[in-house]
C-alpha cells in the first residue's frame, strides 16, 4: 500500500498542476459592466493592463499577482477610452485612444507623452504592433475611416497611410516581421483580413467573410509556427461570432460557428487547444480546433488573449484574468452582461420614422446601422462623435421600409448591441 501511494505522489508531482484560467489578484475590478481592453507581456512576469472607459494603465512585474496604478486621468486630464497597449521593451511603449489622442512612454510607463507628430493626426488606434527592435504598427478604427500608422524608429517619427481603398475600417494589425504582416477590420462586403510584404506600402485582401457588418476583430499565429493563424469574427444578431483558422498562412481559411454574437478575443496554445470570448459568454474552450465548444463559467467581456506559452497566458475583460498552475485564490465576480448603451425607443412599432434616445455617459464614437430580421445589412443610419456627456435624441426616415421587424445595430466604443423594431 505505502508503494501504491509513492507511486501515485509521484506521478501527481511529474505531471503538475493543471493550468486553469483566474482572475489575477489585487488589480482594479471595473463598476458598471465596464472592462480592460487590452493586456501586453513582455515576458512571464512584465506586463502592462489598460483600462478601457476608466482610462487607466497598471503594471506588473510579478506575474500579475501585484498591480501598481501607473496612468489615469490625474496624470493625464481628459476624457480618454483607452483601446490597447503595447511596449518595444521595458522602456518603450504606446497606448491607443479612440479619442483622437496617441501615448507614448519611454520609461516603463512611468510618465506618458501625447504623440503630435503624426500627420495627419488619427482619429483613432484600435490596433497596435511592436516587431522587431525598433518598428511599431497601428490601425484604427472600428469607424471610418481605415488607417495604419508606422514607425521604424520606436516611435520618434510617424508615417500615416490612408486605408480607406481597402477597408472601411481597421481594428487588429499584427506583423510576423518588420516587413510582412496583416490587418484585419470590415469592409463594405463583410469582415477581412489584409496582408502586406512591404512594410505596409500595398495591401492584398486575403480573406472575407463576405457578410456586410461583421468585422474579424482579432488575429492570432500559433507560437512556433505562424502558419497556423487564428481569427475571431464579430458578427450582428441574430447571428453567431466565428473562429476563422488557416493552417498555410492565410492562403486559405475554415470558418467555425462559436457561441455568441460579439465574438472579439481569441487565443490557442496549440492547433487545437484554445479559447475565444466576447461581452456576454466569458471563455469558450475548444479541444478540437473550435468544432466544439465548452462555456468555462469563468470571465466576462473578453477582448483580448495574450498566450505566453502553453501553460501561462492573460487575457482583459471585466478584469485580467491569468491562465495560470498556481492558485491565485480570488473568486470570480464578473457577471454575465457588458455596459450596453442607455437607448430608448420613444415607439414600437414604428410608422414612418424610427425614433430613440441614447443617454451617453462619456465622450465616445458611436455607429447606428439598419439590418433586416436576418442580420443581413441594410444601410448605415448615423456615424456620430460625441464630444460630451449628453442625452441626445435621434430620428429617422423609415417610410421606404417594408412591413416587418428589423435590428437597429449600436456599435460604441464599450462595444455592440441591438434592438428589435417593427415597421408598421
Amino acid at each position: 500500500m505505502k508503494l501504491i501511494s509513492l507511486f501515485v505522489l509521484l506521478f501527481s508531482i511529474s505531471i503538475g498542476a493543471q493550468s486553469t484560467w483566474q482572475p489575477a489578484p489585487n488589480i482594479f475590478s471595473n463598476p458598471n459592466g465596464q472592462r480592460f481592453d487590452d493586456v501586453f507581456f513582455l515576458d512571464e512576469n512584465i506586463g502592462w493592463a489598460a483600462n478601457g472607459f476608466y482610462a487607466a494603465v497598471y503594471k506588473t512585474t510579478d506575474g500579475g499577482l501585484n498591480w501598481s496604478e501607473q496612468l489615469n486621468e490625474i496624470n493625464i486630464p481628459g476624457n480618454y477610452y483607452f483601446r490597447n497597449i503595447e511596449f518595444l521593451n521595458q522602456n518603450i511603449g504606446f497606448i491607443g485612444t479612440l479619442n483622437g489622442t496617441f501615448f507614448r512612454t519611454t520609461d516603463g510607463g512611468e510618465n506618458w507623452t501625447e504623440v503630435t507628430n503624426i500627420s495627419p493626426n488619427p482619429n483613432a488606434i484600435c490596433g497596435l504592433d511592436a516587431v522587431g527592435t525598433s518598428t511599431v504598427y497601428g490601425c484604427g478604427a472600428y469607424f471610418n475611416p481605415a488607417h495604419i500608422i508606422k514607425s521604424t524608429d520606436s516611435g520618434d517619427t510617424w508615417t500615416f497611410l490612408d486605408m480607406s481603398s481597402y477597408a472601411n475600417a481597421l481594428v487588429e494589425v499584427l506583423f510576423l516581421d518588420e516587413l510582412t504582416g496583416f490587418a484585419a477590420g470590415r469592409s463594405s462586403t463583410g469582415g477581412i483580413i489584409l496582408k502586406t510584404t512591404d512594410g505596409g506600402l500595398t495591401w492584398t485582401e486575403i480573406y472575407n467573410t463576405n457578410v456586410s457588418g461583421e468585422y474579424v476583430w482579432k488575429l492570432q499565429t500559433l507560437s512556433g509556427n505562424d502558419n497556423i493563424m487564428f481569427g475571431a469574427v464579430s458578427s450582428i444578431a441574430p447571428n453567431n461570432g466565428k473562429l476563422i483558422k488557416s493552417v498555410d498562412g492565410g492562403v486559405s481559411w475554415q470558418s467555425l460557428e462559436s457561441v455568441e454574437t460579439e465574438i472579439q478575443a481569441v487565443g490557442f496554445i496549440t492547433e487545437n487547444h484554445g479559447w475565444m470570448g466576447g461581452h456576454t459568454t466569458g471563455f469558450q474552450e475548444t479541444l478540437d480546433g473550435g468544432q466544439t465548444w465548452n462555456d468555462l463559467s469563468i470571465g466576462n467581456n473578453l477582448n483580448r488573449i495574450f498566450i505566453i506559452n502553453s501553460t501561462t497566458a492573460y487575457a482583459a475583460g471585466t478584469t485580467v484574468y491569468k491562465y495560470t498552475d498556481e492558485t491565485l485564490g480570488v473568486e470570480d465576480l464578473s457577471e454575465r452582461h457588458h455596459k450596453h448603451l442607455d437607448i430608448k425607443l420613444f415607439e414600437n412599432p414604428v410608422d414612418t420614422h424610427l425614433e430613440f434616445s441614447i443617454n451617453f455617459e462619456s465622450n465616445d464614437n458611436i455607429l447606428i446601422e439598419l439590418y433586416d430580421i436576418n442580420g443581413k445589412f441594410i444601410k448605415q443610419l448615423s456615424r456620430d462623435m460625441i464630444t460630451q456627456m449628453t442625452l441626445k435624441d435621434y430620428s429617422f426616415n423609415v417610410s421606404d421600409l417594408d412591413s416587418g421587424a428589423y435590428f437597429i445595430d449600436f456599435h460604441n466604443n464599450s462595444g455592440r448591441s441591438s434592438l428589435k423594431f417593427i415597421k408598421k
